[in-house]
């Protein structure tokens, strides 16, 4: 009974990682591709289509991929910037409910303005495979839409930051200069009563830029930066549009908000947006 045991155990281990072999598989041949259709998919891994849909499944989840019709587009994995290494893992949860409230309020035909903030990347992944055009100076949110035929991307020139991958600077000023969007989306290193703050000079710079270009301002923040300064002051809270943060923002930053003008909209965070993307799921028996 127990070399019984020992060899199951033994063959459920071997199919586990039979099934993340395939998987990264799948993933790289789509990363490569853009979109796959299922039957692409079939012929290339050798798999049943069921087994095919089931590593869709799982990779959607993880937010590696985005189901369409007749096959899945890429969604892209996190860039690995030290940015997104060390800050990603805060706050979660939050994070992820932000992202999912901004993409909501973008319509399909909008010109989105994205800056390179890892709150803005989850923005950035929500809206893979929508009929929008898309402006940034992050190269992470520009890559999800590279080969994405759905989208227009305009990725702004200038010196490129290697902590978080985004281009600033006089270039990426002067375009931004000659452009109108319909949203900007940005993301922030402090609010206070001031405004939003940066901790980059530079950057700073570009996203006065990005806010002259906008015909709406969106600042996903989640609510620990609430009450923090920066380095540098980049715009007064009424220059803001529209602020989506937590439940955890105190109820004066709300009252101080909506004193400034502008909408305050609080992400409802689920059970799914604790769980950070690129993480599986536990299964209790493998595909």
């Amino acid at each position: 009974m127990v070399a019984l045991n020992h060899n199951a155990f033994s063959t459920w281990e071997i199919s586990g990682v039979q099934t993340r072999q395939r998987r990264s598989r799948l993933i790289d041949f789509v990363r490569v591709r853009g979109f796959a259709s299922l039957d692409d998919l079939v012929r290339e891994l050798g798999v049943s289509e069921s087994t095919i849909r089931r590593d869709l499944d799982a990779l959607e989840e993880q937010g590696m991929a985005r189901r369409t019709h007749g096959g899945v587009l890429y969604a892209g994995g996190h860039a690995r910037l030290a940015e997104f290494d060390e800050r990603q893992p805060a706050h979660w949860a939050a994070k992820r409910a932000i992202a999912a409230a901004a993409a909501e309020r973008i319509a399909d035909g909008e010109t989105v303005l994205l800056d390179g903030g890892t709150t803005t990347y989850e923005v950035a992944r929500l809206l893979v495979g929508r009929s929008i055009q898309v402006v940034t100076n992050s190269l992470p949110v520009a890559n999800l839409f590279a080969s994405e035929s759905r989208a227009d991307l305009v990725l702004l020139g200038g010196y490129v930051s290697p902590r978080n991958g985004v281009c600033l600077g006089p270039y990426a000023n002067e375009l931004l200069g000659r452009l109108h969007v319909t949203t900007t989306v940005l993301s922030a290193a402090g609010i206070a009563e001031e405004g939003l703050f940066n901790a980059h000079l530079l950057l700073a710079e570009t996203e006065q830029a990005m806010l002259r270009a906008a015909g709406r301002v969106i600042v996903v923040a989640d609510s620990s930066k609430f009450g923090q300064r920066s380095l540098t002051l980049v715009s007064g809270l009424g220059a803001v549009n529209v602020y989506i943060s937590d439940e955890g923002l105190p109820r004066r930053w709300r009252e101080t908000i909506a004193n400034a003008g502008a909408e305050l909209v609080i992400a409802q965070v689920s059970e799914d947006d604790a769980r950070p993307a690129g993480v599986a799921t536990p299964t209790s028996r493998p595909a």
